[in-house]
C-alpha cells in the first residue's frame, strides 16, 4: 500500500519531484529522462511509468528555464524512436523462437498470422496513434514485431509517431505549463491527461465488449 501511495505521489506530483531531480542532478536529469522514456516505450514490462504527463512537466520545466527545450526534445525523440525499435526487435525474436520451439500453444501461427495482416492494413497508423495511447504505446511495436511487419515501414512510422508524440506534450508544457491557472492547478492537470489518454482504450473495450456479447 505504502509503494503505490508513493507511485501516485510521484506521478500526480511530477512537477515538484522532477523540480528537486533537476536541483539535485542537474544536467544527469536528462539522462534520467532518457531512461524513463525509452523503457516505458521499449520494455513490455514497464508500462505503467509516466509518458504524457511527464512529457507536459518537463515542457513546462522548460519553460520556467529549468531544463532546455533545444536537448530536451531531440534526446527524448532518440529515447522514444530507441524504445519502440527496441520493444520491435524483442517481439520479433521472441515470435521466432516461440514458432520454432514446442511452446505454439501459446502464441498460435494462425494468430501471428493474423497479426501480420493487420499490421500490413493498419501497422501505420497503428504504430503512429499508439504513441497517444498509454499501455497500447508499450505493446504495439511488441506486436508488430511478432506479426514481423515490415521493418522499413515500421521506423518511418515509428520515427512520425515519436517526433509528434514528444513535439506535441512538451511543447505544450513549454507554452502552456507555466500559464497561472494551469501552474495553480498542475496536479489536476495532470490527472486529467491521464484520465484524457486512457479514454480512447477505453471506449475500445466497451465495443468489444458489446460486440462480443
Amino acid at each position: 500500500m505504502e509503494i503505490l501511495t508513493a507511485f501516485l505521489d510521484l506521478i500526480l506530483h511530477l512537477d515538484a519531484h522532477l523540480l528537486a531531480l533537476v536541483q539535485e542532478y542537474g544536467v544527469w536529469v536528462y539522462a534520467i529522462l532518457f531512461v524513463i522514456i525509452f523503457a516505458e516505450t521499449g520494455l513490455v514490462v514497464t508500462p505503467f511509468l509516466p509518458g504524457d504527463s511527464l512529457l507536459f512537466v518537463t515542457g513546462a520545466l522548460c519553460g520556467m528555464g529549468s531544463l532546455q527545450l533545444e536537448i530536451l526534445m531531440p534526446l527524448l525523440i532518440l529515447a522514444a524512436f530507441g524504445g519502440d525499435n527496441t520493444n520491435y526487435w524483442i517481439g520479433r525474436l521472441l515470435g521466432l523462437r516461440l514458432l520454432n520451439h514446442a511452446s505454439q500453444k501459446l502464441i498460435k501461427h494462425e494468430h501471428l498470422e493474423k497479426t501480420h495482416r493487420f499490421f500490413d492494413k493498419h501497422g501505420g497508423k497503428t504504430i503512429i496513434f499508439a504513441r497517444f495511447l498509454p499501455i497500447i504505446r508499450t505493446f504495439a511495436p511488441f506486436v508488430a514485431g511478432i506479426g514481423t511487419m515490415n521493418y522499413r515501414s515500421f521506423v518511418m512510422f515509428s520515427a512520425m509517431g515519436s517526433v509528434a508524440w514528444i513535439g506535441s506534450l512538451t511543447i505544450a508544457g513549454y507554452f502552456f505549463g507555466n500559464l497561472p491557472f494551469i501552474k495553480d492547478n498542475l496536479t489536476l492537470m495532470i490527472l486529467g491527461i491521464i484520465v484524457v489518454s486512457f479514454i480512447p482504450a477505453i471506449l475500445e473495450f466497451i465495443k468489444h465488449s458489446k460486440q462480443a456479447k
